[in-house]
């Protein structure tokens, strides 16, 4: 199949460099990672100093009050590596008493915090930087301000019907008046980030702020002990792999849900799709059937060993399935957690992640996923601090019968799938997205964009996605044929059109290197991204 240019699917190309490369979903955190690359730093510097500004220019979305999972790949011992970051639930967490409404806003929804000991740890083992250095330009926006985005207006439309905290209200609303381009101050912030550049992330993990929040969820009905944040340690784990199209996918083991994404493309390894019209009905028939049993294979066989999932990925598992994807009776069925189907559900307002990547010219690189859960996460902020805490309990499952339940004091499996891809053992790609459960389906339909109709890196993500829900529910952007959507209705899916670019199908960001050492950075259109590129010099 002939490659297809740029022009049919997005309105600007990939961004092409010798040498380094961040892509975020802020250009001004962007910048931030771009400028640890120019002063001598790495990709581990880099990514560290992205995520602390997407903290100031993002903090919808992340913070390091939250959780998150990063994917590396270490040049100098040519492999890659898994950190995970995403905290065991509170010991004292009250699951004979805990309902899903009492989950999302509120105290009792947040889980320990772990980004701030992701970063460090990432920084301390791969990094040349300090701490302090890698915090500084988020300091500094935090301090200084920056403009709003039409963006931040969306978010503050979608938490309008939360009851959101009086502290939020005062750091982050405006007083109701919010406008594009106003200037957005977080002094309180600043501080707090000063005061962890220069007494470590022990300020937090048992220190005076860590003391400061243990209080205010003592006193408001939450559960985050001082003993929650002392025994936070991020894990360092190998990656689970799989193959598609000669490319070799990494993504965390579990207890991460991530391996939902590689078992969809090895659903769809023996299609022919270019035999397929490009975002014709057979072509996206195809790919949503292969995701739905995916997600149901995820459901039932959350919390396995590594050894399982390899074998549930593996050949002899996946060949009797094929028949599925490529047959005509309708395929339905859960694709969120497990008891919340088989009935239909419209999309919701808690999809708000970031996932951003790192490449140095040494060959290092690094995707990072983390999340406050929902937009302002729990709607808490730790008075004075500027610390806005997540509700990541909310995505966890109360289901005796679930194996993937909620206990005290455990892990349990989140969909966060940041991608590390190689070809013939050497560094071939840096993807991940945001979305909830919708990770695991919209990083499939973007690398079958990619690989399968040779679009390029920009392209691919920008190309309309489309967002599966229980049942047979697809949330379709509108830029796929209205005769193709009648189509893909007439074989079981119940479609409904979104915008032409839609957040709820993610906000992805990727890094491609080719055999030449030369990057490809692409930001999605669906949010504020950018991709920032850093040349030899």
């Amino acid at each position: 199949m002939a490659a297809i240019g740029r022009s049919e699917h997005t309105q600007r190309a990939s961004v092409r460099v010798l040498g380094g490369m961040v892509t975020a979903a802020h250009p001004l955190a962007a910048n931030a990672g771009a400028e640890m690359l120019r002063s001598g730093g790495n990709a581990f510097d880099a990514i560290v100093a992205t995520a602390a500004a997407l903290n100031v220019v993002e903090p919808y979305m992340s913070g390091f009050a939250g959780l998150g999972m990063a994917n590396c790949w270490v040049a100098s011992e040519g492999r890659a590596r898994s950190l995970d970051f995403h905290t065991p639930c509170p010991a004292n967490f009250p699951i004979d008493s805990a309902d899903k409404a009492r989950m999302v806003n509120g105290p009792l929804a947040s889980g320990t915090p772990g980004n701030l000991a992701g970063w460090a740890t990432l920084q301390k083992t791969h990094g040349r930087k300090s701490l302090a250095e890698a915090l500084a330009p988020a300091i500094a926006l935090a301090r200084n301000g920056y403009p709003i985005t039409g963006f931040y207006l969306d978010m503050l439309n979608a938490v309008s019907a939360r009851p959101m905290s009086d502290e939020w209200a005062r750091v982050y609303s405006f007083g109701g008046a919010a406008k594009r381009g106003m200037i957005l101050k977080q002094p309180e912030l600043a501080d707090t980030l000063e005061a962890i550049a220069a007494d470590g992330i022990a300020h937090l993990y048992g220190g005076a702020l860590g003391k400061r929040l243990a209080d205010h969820m003592a006193g408001n009905g939450g559960c985050i002990n001082l003993a929650d944040l002392e025994a936070v340690q991020p894990i360092w784990e190998e990656t689970i792999q799989a193959g598609y199209r000669g490319l070799t996918l990494n993504v965390p083991p579990p207890p991460a849900e991530s391996f939902q994404f590689p078992l969809t493309l090895r659903l769809l390894e023996e299609t022919d799709f270019s035999a397929l019209p490009h975002l014709g009905a057979d072509h996206l028939d195809r790919v949503f059937r292969a995701v739905r049993i995916a997600a149901e294979l995820r459901i039932r066989n959350n919390k396995r060993t590594p050894a399982d999932i390899l074998e549930l990925l593996s050949e002899d598992s996946v060949a009797p399935l094929r028949a599925l994807v490529a047959g005509k009776d309708p395929v339905w069925g859960r694709t969120e957690q497990f008891a919340t189907g088989p009935l239909a559900e419209g999309p919701k307002l808690n999809e708000h992640t970031t996932s951003f990547s790192a490449m140095d010219k040494e060959g290092n690189a690094v995707c990072l996923t983390q999340s406050l859960g929902s937009p302002w996460g729990s709607g808490v902020v730790i008075p004075g601090t500027g610390v806005c805490l997540n509700n990541f309990l909310n995505w966890t499952d109360l289901d005796p019968a679930s194996p993937n339940r909620l206990a005290p004091g455990a892990r349990y499996a989140m969909c966060l799938a940041p991608t590390i891809g190689t070809r013939d053992g050497k560094l071939a790609l840096s993807l991940g997205t945001p979305g909830s459960y919708g990770i695991l389906q919209t990083q499939s339909q973007a690398l079958v964009h990619w690989l399968d109709y040779g679009l390029e890196l920009q392209a691919a993500i920008d190309a309309p996605r489309g967002r599966l829900f229980d049942g047979r529910t697809v949330n379709l952007e509108s830029r796929v044929e209205a005769s193709v959507m009648d189509e893909l209705r007439s074989r079981g899916h119940d479609v409904t059109p979104l915008g032409a670019y839609s957040w709820s199908c993610g906000g992805m960001h990727a890094i491609a290197r080719d055999a030449a050492g030369a990057l490809e950075g692409a930001a999605d259109s669906r949010r504020d991204g950018a991709a920032m590129p850093v040349p030899l010099g």
